[in-house]
């Protein structure tokens, strides 16, 4: 796997590089420049995007169970930032999330079937912004290459997705065990107990429907959001692009980012996917990659200071200290580190519950 990183990491530079230079360094950078105060909007459009997803992820907890709202937007930003920078095929960082949230009250079973129940959230509503993205797109008179591969993708992804759900169900779990089964011989696992707990709270969030389709609608709008950073980029090089044709460029350059999910950052696939899409509105390759610059502007602006807040809350919980927070962990990033004379071990977390004499198996 590790492998398979770096060689897409290699293409996608290769890819990345070649683009520029058949665009034209100075016509790209020309594009860039007129941006100006537009760059600084689309950086402020993705803090507000992901703190919007926070507050969706926060919206599926049980109302006697939620966390504080601050804290599920606070490791929002640092599943972003692991995802985004981090060569980790945008996953690690939800798993990363999930660990830190079991550091505000919320028990390992609840945080990662939270976690989970976000991720297909996620994945659903991007399927339905793609897919109004592609109706729009032939609503608009597009009929093309673009048209049929977007078509083929949804074709694809939408079994991927049905599978996805399948396997947080009964189906999921039945799997899941008789894989340990076989694995795990005769030897009584504490994982068998928290499978069960794990799926117990899976059955749960997805039997709330209100609080479910109150986060499609969250994540949905978040997807919005999203879209104006093309339409602000766009509209201050100079191009009259409508909100109709940004949702298009936005959400199907979304869809190509994420099937490129194995390659560090989606090098080569962004930038081309953008170039194909600008494209079908008239707006050329120098404009598309200095809207992609200005993305991966916002990507390393809001990846940077989250890298940085997820060092800070491990710091925190080094210390024996609870992450309260966005405010206070950054200022356990800032504050010199003191070393504690005694220092208690830190509790392990897990989806199952410690035995009741406090003995190990």
């Amino acid at each position: 796997m590790k492998r398979l990183t770096t060689l897409g990491l290699i293409a996608g530079l290769c890819t990345v590089i070649g683009l520029f230079v058949s665009s034209g360094p100075e016509a790209v950078a020309a594009a860039l420049w007129a941006s100006g105060w537009g760059a600084v909007l689309v950086v402020v459009a993705r803090f507000v995007a992901v703190a919007w997803a926070g507050l969706g992820w926060w919206v599926v907890f049980p109302r006697g169970e939620r966390p504080l709202l601050r804290a599920c937007v606070s490791v929002r930003f640092v599943r972003e930032g692991i995802n985004t920078l981090l060569p980790v095929a945008q996953v690690g960082g939800d798993l990363i999330g999930a660990r830190l949230l079991t550091r505000e009250r919320v028990s390992g079973a609840l945080s990662g079937a939270s976690t989970l129940v976000d991720l297909m959230v996620q994945a659903l509503t991007q399927f339905l912004f793609t897919l109004a993205g592609l109706g729009i797109l032939v609503a608009l008179g597009g009929d093309g290459p673009i048209v049929h591969y977007v078509g083929l993708g949804l074709v694809v992804a939408a079994p991927a997705l049905v599978a996805f759900y399948l396997v947080q169900r009964r189906f999921g779990q039945s799997l899941l065990q008789a894989a340990i089964n076989r694995f795990a011989g005769g030897r009584e696992w504490r994982i068998f107990g928290a499978v069960d707990v794990l799926f117990e709270r899976l059955r749960g969030l997805y039997a709330a429907r209100g609080r479910i389709l109150t986060a499609i609608g969250t994540h949905l709008f978040g997807w919005i959001i999203g879209t104006f950073e093309v339409w602000i980029a766009l509209r201050f090089m100079g191009y009259e692009v409508g909100f109709l044709e940004a949702i298009v460029i936005e959400s199907l350059a979304q869809a190509v980012r994420g099937a490129a999910f194995a390659v560090p950052g989606a090098l080569g696939a962004q930038e081309g996917g953008l170039i194909a899409l600008c494209a079908v509105f008239g707006i050329p390759a120098e404009a598309a990659l200095a809207l992609s610059l200005i993305k991966r502007l916002a990507d390393l602006a809001v990846g940077l200071p989250s890298l940085m807040l997820w060092h800070a809350m491990e710091n925190e919980a080094d210390q024996g200290r609870p992450a309260a927070g966005l405010g206070a962990a950054l200022r356990a990033w800032v504050r010199p580190r003191e070393t504690p004379l005694r220092q208690a071990p830190m509790p392990a977390y897990g989806y199952a519950a410690a035995p009741a004499d406090g003995k190990g198996e």
